[in-house]
Order: C-alpha cells, then structure tokens, then sequence
C-alpha cells in the first residue's frame, strides 16, 4: 500500500514538475525588479490606446473610401490580419526583431513565444513583457495600412496567407535593423523615433509592390475619381488615427517624461497641419474640401513626422506638416493618375513617401539651430545624412524584393485576386456572404 502511494505521489510530483516548466521558462527574477511603475503604466496605456483606435480606425478610413460592396470585406480583412500577426508576433515575430543581437540581421531566437524575457528591456526601467506588447500595436498596424493597396480585388486567403509571411519576411527583419539594436542604428546611426521607416516606408513600398503585381480593378478610372461610398467613415477613422497615434509616439519614449510629452505635441501639430494643408491644395487646384481630403492629410502628417517627432521643435513640426501634405499629394497624381497604377487607396504616397521624406528630413531637422535635440555621439550632419539615406534604400531596397516573393510564394497555394464577376459583384457578398447593410 505504500509503496503505491509513494508511486502516485512520484506521478503527480513529476506531473507538476511538467507543468511548472513553462512557467520557469518564462517567469523573470522575482528577487530583481528595477522596473519604474509610472513608466510601465505609461507604455500600458499607449499599448492600449494604440490598440483601440489606430488598428481599427485604419480599417474605417479605408472602409470609407471604397464602394459599399467591399465595406464589410476591408474591416474583416483588418481584424482578421491583426488577429493572425497578434499570434505570430507573440510565436516569433518578438524575437526576430527584439531578440539577442548576434550578427546585426536578425534577432536570436531565445525570446520564442516570450519565454526569455528580460525584467526590464535594455536601456529602459519598463518590463520586457511591456515592451514587447508595445511593440506588437506596430507590427500589427503596418501590414493593416498595406490593405488599402489591393481593395476591391484581393481574394481574402491570399490576403492573410501574405500579411503573415510579410510580417516575418519585411517587417521583422527590418524592425530589428533599426529598434532591435540592428545593423544601421549600431553601424549608421540611422534615427526612427515612430516607425516613419520601419512602419510607412516599408508597408508604403510593399503596397506598391502588391498594386504592381495585382494589376488595375476593372473599374479603375471611376473609383480613382470618387471618394467612396460613405466618407463619414473615413473622417471618424482617420480621427480615430490621428489620437491612437499620438499615444503611440508618446509611448515610443518609452518613460512617462519630457520627450513623450514632446513627442505628443509635435506629433499632433503635423497632423494638423497637414490636414489643414491638404485642404488648401483641394481649394487651390479647383476642388471643394472635404472630410477625404482632411483625414488623408492627417495620415500624412503621422508618416512624416514619426521619424522625428520627439527631437524636434513645435515650429519645425508646423513647416513638416506642409511638407507632408505636399509629398503625399504630388505623388498620389504621379502614381494614379500619370503613371495610371492601381494602388487603390494611395498608400504609397500617403504611408511610403512621406516616411521617406520624413527620413531624410530628419537628419536635417535634428539640428540645434533648427530647433532640434543634436546629433548622436561621433555623428554630424554629413554623417546623419548617410546614415538616413542607408536607411531609407536598405528598407525600401528589401520591402520590394521580400514582398514579391511573399506575394507570388502565397499565390502559388492561394490566387492573388478575385475573378472579374466577383469584382464586379463586391467582396462583401463573393468572400464573405455577408453585407455590409443586410436586406430583408
């Protein structure tokens, strides 16, 4: 009889010992937690901003702007992407990017699934496991901007099958170059305050890449001339945006202090800015202002300022926010409407460009006598100038070349686009069978 006991007791000993292993993987030292409560509720809350109004106010600004058959199919392609990347993320995404630095490329792999995490993540007093969710609203949202390149036509397998290898193939990669303690922020110096390159440029160019291959909707020349079936969903979205991304930039400092309330000011005065500019060009070239062109000079003015947006000055967001709404409009007419490429809703030159720009930008504006906070140790001007133009090539270089394998590689097993009765017909009620407003 005892011996049976003390050969269930060694079972269940065992057992337990199993399921304690996972949580020994993960847990961080008990005994050490030199993380600042104040910034760690901070970057909580910008998390969970960035969460409740930038992914799905990205979805309601593209919804907005695209016929009323295809409404209900962009939302559901931007919950459902999120959802997916929200899982790889977690998997392996993390520790692509953020992982051990090894050879500058890559993240190491100890980070898998979150079981290798710091107390605290390097160089700041904020937990890893904080970081690493703040981390994750970028990843999710840059794939999310990226969908409003191929609406209207996209078959929804391909599109998941694509995002998902995107995000380990482009973003990943490129994330760690620049925030992972990668090759051209160690090497170069390249700056990125708020993802201008490692979010706008890379979903901007990839965008382009995917309209190129999917080629033109049938009805290209009609939807390049209208604003969409119901604009009042583009404006809330865009607004929606506009506020996520100012928790997301002041965030992104990664401490409740000076510069995330910096970055918050400057951040919000390129928006506005930008919007209102935007509006004037409407005015100024013959066309009414409406609510389409104010949300989409916003999103512009979020792309170019995010480089830079915490080592700044107030005045020099103001002159930023011009020149995005400038970039972001003269390069929609060039891809649209001279070059006559089917990027559906502009996010090249509303994401891709004005993150370029704001790139190269920034090496001037981090200028003392422009107002901004200097140069990095060993780094001048000349050199800052290398250092973003590296940057900017290197990412779009990679964006281009990864995403056309991603797209063709997923197309191999899923086609990249519906047929043309199932355009015509809307992707609301041939992918989906639902409706956006359902009839009885």
């Amino acid at each position: 009889m005892n011996d049976s006991l003390r050969h269930h007791g060694a079972r269940a000993l065992a057992a337990l010992a199993l399921l304690l292993v996972p949580t020994l993987a993960y847990a961080q030292d008990a005994g050490l937690d030199p993380a600042d409560s104040g910034d760690t509720a901070w970057l909580l809350a910008a998390t969970l901003l960035g969460l409740l109004l930038v992914l799905p106010g990205i979805g309601l600004f593209y919804a907005g702007r695209v016929r009323t058959q295809s409404m209900l199919s962009v939302m559901t392609q931007t919950v459902a992407v999120t959802a997916l990347v929200s899982l790889l993320w977690i998997v392996v995404g993390y520790t692509l990017a953020f992982g051990t630095v090894s050879n500058g490329w890559l993240g190491s792999g100890s980070a898998w699934m979150l079981i290798d995490l710091g107390n605290v993540r390097t160089d700041t007093l904020v937990p890893e496991s904080a970081y690493a969710l703040f981390e994750m609203v970028f990843a999710l949202a840059a794939p999310a901007l990226m969908i409003g390149a191929w609406v209207d036509r996209a078959r929804f397998g391909w599109v998941l099958g694509f995002c998902a290898l995107w995000s380990l193939m482009v973003y990943a990669p490129i994330a760690h170059w620049i925030w992972g303690g990668g090759w051209l922020a160690t090497r170069l110096g390249t700056v990125d305050y708020a993802g201008g390159l490692v979010v706008h440029t890379s979903a901007g160019v990839s965008a382009l890449i995917v309209a190129l291959l999917m080629g033109r909707r049938e009805r290209f020349a009609q939807a390049a001339a209208r604003n969409g079936g119901l604009t009042l969903l583009t404006l809330v979205g865009g607004a929606m945006v506009w506020t996520g991304s100012l928790a997301l930039a002041g965030g992104s400092a990664l401490a409740a202090g000076d510069d995330a309330a910096m970055a918050l000011i400057n951040t919000h005065v390129a928006i506005a800015t930008a919007a209102l500019a935007w509006l004037l060009l409407d005015r100024l070239g013959g066309t009414r202002p409406g609510p389409t062109g104010l949300a989409r000079g916003a999103l512009a003015g979020l792309a170019l300022i995010a480089p830079v947006s915490a080592y700044t000055s107030p005045g020099m967001a103001v002159v930023l926010g011009l020149v995005a709404a400038l970039v972001a409009k003269g390069t929609a007419r060039l891809v649209q409407v001279r070059l006559q490429v089917d990027d559906s809703l502009g996010v090249f030159a509303g994401q891709g460009m004005t993150g370029i720009a704001g790139t190269m930008l920034t090496a001037l504006v981090l200028h003392p006598a422009l107002g901004g906070t200097g140069y990095g140790p060993g780094m001048t001007l000349a050199h800052q100038v290398v250092g973003q133009a590296v940057g900017v090539v290197a990412v779009a270089a990679w964006s281009a070349i990864a995403t056309a394998i991603a797209a063709l590689m997923v197309s191999m097993a899923l086609p990249m686009r519906v047929t043309r009765d199932e355009e015509m017909a809307g992707l609301d009620a041939t992918c989906h069978g639902e409706a956006m407003l359902q009839q009885d």
